[in-house]
């Protein structure tokens, strides 16, 4: 949710389409990557989780703005930000916008929403969920973690 914190800028006078409006720099591959970095220093205390603490915040952050790239409205998202301000959407955008707002959110509209995502977003992350914790415990299972850990 951190890239969302741009609604603020809104009582701000600060517009849509700025550099620092909705879906601009907060949402590009730039502010990810900081995120990842200096966040990977608070939870991470050894070298090597840190770079995998860094490269998996980078990506979940990341993955906000590819998410707002697949919603059917507003502007698009700036993933080069600040050096390429252009918005995009993915060539398929099957996920219904979200409104701007509490008061609008909880409403009809958000309802479909909230339906949208759970059939584009929500249902299949599930299904890929579910499918690789079934194939984990295959593994544990068929011996490949006490393989895994007589290698150590």
């Amino acid at each position: 949710m951190l890239p969302d914190v741009d609604v603020l800028g809104f009582r701000f006078g600060i517009h849509y389409g700025d550099l620092w409006g909705h879906r601009g720099m907060t949402h590009s591959l730039i502010f990810a990557a900081v995120v990842g970095f200096l966040m990977s220093f608070r939870f991470a205390l050894r070298t090597e989780e840190r770079r995998a603490m860094m490269l998996l915040l980078f990506v979940v952050t990341a993955s906000h703005g590819a998410l707002d790239a697949l919603t059917n409205g507003g502007l698009g998202v700036a993933f080069f930000s600040p050096f390429n301000r252009e918005r995009y959407f993915l060539p398929w955008t099957p996920v219904e916008v979200s409104p701007i707002g509490a008061g609008r959110f909880f409403s009809g509209r958000g309802l479909e929403v909230i339906l949208s995502e759970m059939i584009w977003l929500w249902g299949p992350l599930i299904v890929v969920g579910a499918i690789l914790h079934w194939l984990t415990g295959r593994k544990k299972d068929s011996g490949w973690s006490s393989l895994r850990d007589s290698v150590r």
